[in-house]
């Protein structure tokens, strides 16, 4: 297997990474307090990865994401996943969240009942706090059940997902508007 690489790049956030192999995207981290920590959170996404010069389609990625860090809407629908190890229900949340338009947002409760799944809205919730792409996988859109932030897994925690939504223009009040084309 071909091994796992990883770079850093600049976004109006701070320093963001990404890590690959072979054409698809092994996981996304969000800037640390250190440049050490994001390549520490990469390398528990990527066991082993080595930082590499990123080729042509990854330096493209790094570049939508810091467009989409300024503001700029992009779906990232196209971006390929490993998906290797990932539970089902994992891959079937995320696949949701893909869904929440930029500058839209959802809840925990809504993304379960999209799935088939009412009463696991907690179980979205652990799936999405397990989310290896943040960003790619917008979990930043899914909030609690009252339209409250709720938790957030990357550096920062919920002022982290606060500044990304602010940046998407969605976070406008104490409460935000949520999608309503799931489910």
């Amino acid at each position: 297997m071909e091994t796992a690489s990883l770079a850093l790049f600049e976004t109006a956030i701070g320093r963001c990474g990404l890590a690959w192999r072979a054409g698809s995207i092994l996981g996304v981290t969000l800037p640390a307090r250190t440049e050490a920590g994001t390549v520490a959170r990469l390398r528990q996404l990527a066991p082993g990865a080595q930082p590499a010069a990123m080729p042509a389609e990854v330096a493209a990625l790094s570049r939508r994401l810091a467009a989409l860090l300024k503001g700029v809407p992009d779906d990232l629908a196209d971006v390929a996943l490993d998906f290797g190890g990932q539970p089902e229900l994992h891959r079937r949340v995320y696949g949701q969240a893909r869904a929440i338009p930029f500058g839209q947002s959802s809840t925990y409760g809504a993304l379960a009942r999209a799935l088939g799944e009412p009463g696991a809205a907690r179980a979205v919730g652990m799936a999405l706090g397990s989310n290896p792409w943040p960003l790619i996988v917008p979990c930043h859109r899914v909030l609690a059940a009252d339209g409250r932030l709720g938790g957030f897994s990357a550096p920062g925690g919920s002022a982290t997902k606060r500044r990304l939504l602010e940046i998407e223009g969605t976070f406008a009040a104490e409460r935000l508007p949520l999608f309503g084309g799931l489910g």
